[in-house]
């Protein structure tokens, strides 16, 4: 025991012997760990980022979106232009998308479970308080429901409820709030949609990107005050097109996750036989979302991870040839020790001693190097765009660690055997 004590000294003081050696020689480990932990956290944080913004949409719910069709084959009518000109230009109008028809439809017996459906319905063009306009802003009509379905709070005054149905009440979004009353505050205050005066009686939390939108921009009313306001047809801005659109979404949410594909799959049907072949409504299940995002992201996360296993290969084939050598450098003293009393498997043991602590302490530096990348990442992901906030893994610092290990062990192999089996009397006499 003493004696293997004593091989594991002499391993580990010639590695100290040669320093810049050493570390030249565990530099692909170091550097093939590291990139594994940085990836993966990496990997692992553009996931997690990729999954909050689905998320938000809601796991239990089910979006349905009026889109226009391809190649502008909605059904289109001319109209003229001019509140009773003849002499005016005409006006192209497409009427495409969600009915009411279909709403009343999924609300039937041929969709189920269904907990709520809450319509969205897209009026107005021009939004703007005195010189104050907002291109940015979208006014909906909808439900006191639609603040239970996405994640909306109100920071200041209320939502609706149905006695607003027939006033020019609205809730409004933090960015549309600050454009338009940039020197006011908006509670109460009122504003103008295409020349109807609305007034301010909530102002929603500031929110990032949810049902594909910005709806810090966005402008919610009474489903039915936009109805009886604004009608169907919206005229787009530029005043020779417009768009008769009934309903712009309908989200509809389901009690419980497990249900949303059974759900989803009727509601795909009902919507099918509503619109044959228009291709006017997206459905969208942010599950279904949700399920291929975590797929592509460990496709993804797998594939690098392999690539910066191959970088731990290419560290150990570069140890076996430091070792090799080594070997042929070391060749008398190897055949000093033999003629001492070592065994071959003490002579095995000393250079694999070297070999495995090359790549254990590569395998540490590379863990602290992958952490610290992944700690650089996260500083400029607040500054840059795009750049998800990295977020380290268990399983990746041990999969490089023990990767290195490995490495070190089977690198070390064969120099260690080629060592051992050397003819000791020759190896006396090299010099």
């Amino acid at each position: 025991m003493t004696f293997l004590l004593e091989t594991f000294r002499l391993g580990l003081a010639n590695i100290m012997l040669h320093k810049l050696r050493s570390l030249l020689t565990a530099l692909g480990i170091i550097i093939g760990v590291g990139a594994v932990v940085a990836i993966a956290a990496y990997g692992e944080g553009s996931k997690r980022a990729a999954l909050a913004g689905i998320r938000e949409l809601g796991a239990n719910n089910i979006l349905l979106k009026s889109v226009k069709p391809p190649e502008s084959s909605a059904p289109q009518q001319e109209e003229s232009n001019g509140g009773g000109n003849d002499d005016g230009p005409p006006v192209l109008i497409s009427s495409y998308g969600l009915t009411r028809l279909d709403m009343r439809r999924l609300g039937g017996d041929s969709v189920g479970p269904v907990e709520r459906m809450v319509p969205l319905k897209q009026v107005g063009s021009f939004i703007y308080r005195g010189a104050e306009t907002v291109q940015a802003a979208r006014v909906y009509g909808t439900t006191p429901e639609l603040f239970d379905t996405l994640p909306m709070k109100v920071a200041r005054g209320r939502v609706h409820n149905e006695s607003d149905a027939s006033h020019f009440n609205a809730v409004i979004g933090a960015d549309a709030a600050s454009h338009l009353f940039r020197l006011e505050d908006a509670l109460g205050n009122t504003f103008s949609i295409d020349g109807q005066p609305f007034t301010v009686v909530g102002i929603l939390e500031p929110i990032g990107v949810t049902a594909g939108r910005d709806i810090n921009f966005d402008i919610f009313i009474p489903l039915d005050a936009a109805e009886d306001r604004f009608g169907d047809l919206r005229m787009l801005p530029g005043g020779t097109t417009g768009e008769d659109v009934e309903l712009s979404e309908l989200i509809i949410r389901v009690p419980q996750p497990d249900q949303v594909r059974m759900v989803a799959a009727q509601v795909r049907r009902v919507i099918e036989a509503g619109h044959e072949d228009k291709q006017d409504v997206q459905v969208t299940v942010p599950l279904e979302l949700i399920e291929q995002e975590s797929r592509t992201q460990l496709m993804f996360t797998f594939l690098m991870v392999v690539i910066a296993l191959l970088s731990l290969l290419v560290g150990g084939i570069g140890i076996m040839n430091i070792m090799l050598a080594s070997v042929t450098e070391r060749t008398r003293e190897i055949g000093v020790r033999r003629a001492l009393g070592a065994t071959r498997m003490h002579i095995v043991f000393q250079f694999l001693v070297e070999t495995t602590v090359l790549s254990l302490v590569g395998g540490v530096l590379g863990i602290l190097l992958g952490l610290g990348a992944a700690l650089l990442l996260g500083v400029l992901s607040r500054f840059v765009e795009g750049v998800s906030q990295p977020v380290p893994t268990l399983w990746s610092i041990v999969l490089g660690f023990t990767a290195a290990s490995f490495v070190g062990i089977f690198a070390g192999l064969y120099p260690a055997i080629r060592a051992a089996w050397s003819d000791p009397i020759d190896a006396l006499r090299h010099d």
